[in-house]
């Protein structure tokens, strides 16, 4: 992982669907668990979105909260 990508999720907004718009680090849970199931964008979106997964399913969202 690169250290560079933890600020990008707090950077980053949703391009698309449901929660366009909403920084990825925002997203819910379920909507996450649903592109692990379905598969993940391909480009740095996908590898975004999968860290995002992670953390989230790992319970380490507090580590974003310095980076905002």
């Amino acid at each position: 992982m690169n250290p560079n990508d933890l600020k990008k999720l707090v950077e980053w907004r949703m391009p698309f669907g449901k929660y366009q718009g909403r920084l990825l680090a925002d997203l819910p849970g379920p909507y996450l668990n649903w592109f692990a199931r379905e598969g993940f964008p391909t480009g740095e979106l996908g590898k975004l979105l999968a860290l995002m997964h992670e953390i989230d399913h790992n319970g380490l969202n507090d580590l974003l909260e310095p980076l905002r």
